[in-house]
Formats: C-alpha cells, sequence, structure tokens
C-alpha cells in the first residue's frame, strides 16, 4: 500500500520543478503538477465520488446499458492504447450515473471514466454519436488535461500545501493535495484543450471504427439542446456552431483513416456498479 507520503513527495518535486511539457498536438502545455501525480490523485478523488454515488443508488446496473457503453468504450481504449502505450497500465472504468436529468460525461488522468444517463436519452444518441462523446473524454485524459486543471487548482491552494511542507505536517499538505484533486474535478477544461480534445477524440472514434460525421450531428444536437437549456457540458466549451463547422472540415481527412469503418478490437474495462 502506498504511504501518505509518497503522494506527498509527488506534489513537492512538482512545486519546486515546474516543467513544460507538450499535447499531443503540439500544444506546449505548463504544468505545475506531473502526469504521475494526477493519475494518483485523481484515482482518491474519483473512488470517493462513485462510492458516494454508489451508496445512493445512483449507478446504472442494467445489463443492456452496461454491455453498450462497455463495447464502444473498449473499442475507443485499443486504440488509445495502441497510441499512447503508457496508458496501457491505466486503470480504465466507467461508471454509469442514473441522472436522466444532468447532460455530462468526464474521464479523469488515469483512464477513470463516469457518463450521465441524461446525455444518452435527452439527445437520443447513436453508438457512433456516443464514440465520439467518449473519445473526446479518453482524449481529455490523454492529452494531460487533467494535469493542467489541477495545476490551476494548485494555484489557489498552494499555500495550504507549502505550510505543511514547511512544518512537516503531513495531514495538513495530503488534506491541499486531496482538495486540489477535488477541485480539479469540479473545474471545467479550457477551450483550448476542448478543440484539442475534439480533434483527438474524433481521430481516436474513427480509427475504432465509428462514423467521424456522427461527432457534426451530435454537436447540432447539444445545441439544440442548449436552445432549451444549456447542460453542463457545454458551460465552457466552444460555441457548438463553431465547433460543428471545424469538425466538419476534419471529415474528409477522417474518412481516409479508416474509409471502410473498420471495427477496433474489444479492450476488456471495468464498468463500476
Amino acid at each position: 500500500m502506498m504511504t501518505a507520503l509518497k503522494p506527498l513527495a509527488f506534489i513537492t518535486v512538482t512545486l519546486l520543478l515546474v516543467g513544460c511539457a507538450s499535447s499531443p498536438t503540439g500544444r506546449n502545455q505548463f504544468l505545475l503538477i506531473s502526469p504521475e501525480a494526477a493519475i494518483l490523485e485523481s484515482e482518491t478523488a474519483y473512488l470517493t465520488t462513485v462510492g458516494a454515488l454508489d451508496a445512493e443508488g445512483k449507478l446504472v446496473t442494467d445489463p443492456n446499458t452496461m454491455g453498450r457503453i462497455a463495447r464502444i468504450t473498449g473499442r475507443l481504449v485499443t486504440i488509445a492504447e495502441q497510441d499512447f502505450p503508457n496508458s496501457r497500465d491505466w486503470q480504465w472504468s466507467v461508471a454509469i450515473i442514473d441522472d436522466p436529468e444532468t447532460v455530462n460525461a468526464w474521464c479523469m488522468a488515469g483512464g477513470r471514466m463516469a457518463l450521465y444517463t441524461g446525455l444518452i436519452t435527452q439527445l437520443e444518441l447513436t453508438d457512433d454519436e456516443l464514440a465520439q462523446i467518449m473519445g473526446h473524454e479518453i482524449s481529455h485524459a490523454l492529452a494531460n488535461h487533467t494535469a493542467e486543471r489541477m495545476s490551476r487548482a494548485m494555484a489557489t491552494t498552494i499555500g495550504v500545501i507549502a505550510v505543511g511542507v514547511a512544518a512537516d505536517n503531513s495531514a495538513t499538505a495530503m488534506a491541499g493535495a486531496a482538495l486540489v484533486a477535488n477541485v480539479a474535478l469540479e473545474l471545467p477544461n479550457s477551450r483550448v484543450a476542448e478543440t484539442e480534445a475534439d480533434t483527438i477524440g474524433m481521430e481516436l472514434a474513427t480509427r475504432a471504427g465509428y462514423d467521424p460525421e456522427a461527432a457534426v450531428t451530435l454537436w447540432q444536437k447539444m445545441g439544440s439542446l442548449s436552445e432549451k437549456r444549456p447542460p453542463e457540458f457545454l458551460s465552457t466549451h466552444p460555441e457548438p456552431e463553431n465547433r460543428q463547422a471545424a469538425l466538419r472540415r476534419q471529415i474528409p481527412a477522417m474518412q481516409a483513416i479508416n474509409p471502410n469503418r473498420v471495427k477496433a478490437p474489444i479492450t476488456e474495462i471495468e464498468i463500476v456498479r
């Protein structure tokens, strides 16, 4: 079992050695916390969140829904692991949350995901459109966007951690580290990160055997829904119309990647229940 000092060491080192990294699209990333530390702290935040949902009876256990999500996401994970070998050690999992009013999905560092039933039911998603959503969310993890969000959260809690380190108070420092991870779960990605995840996710879904044109129809549905009630999912995303145009321009190149839409093998992932 990992001791409390190890995650503290991760964070302390990253405070001292602020680094620059590049995303899969070549964008420069300025990180206050390493991707490895983001994975470590995300696990705690994820387990806490999912544990609370389980206690409330909010996790979907319908075998048809679970099978559908496992099949689509498993194909995406196959491609992700091919392109990003470091993700082969991730604990890929999806919690399907029974909340018909919430239109949202997310993926934390390390491949831990959540999908709300409102996303599927309110938008009446096809498998191709669902693959675009999950590909987009997986791309956030692959591109270290969680570490970027945690770095933003770090700016608001750095004092708490520094005091704990200076006083050799591991409890105080760990409380700050836990706060960073939980705040990061609530923080939105930047619009630059959202656009980046669109591109990476579209390619993941296409290579996994799903129709790239579904990326456009997905955001058409999102735009229609936002006219009635803006979903949480769109709070900081680019405008649906602009997004559709950007995605539409990429369709010819995407279609050339997998013109026959050959389905990728399915990697077994955990559906949390």
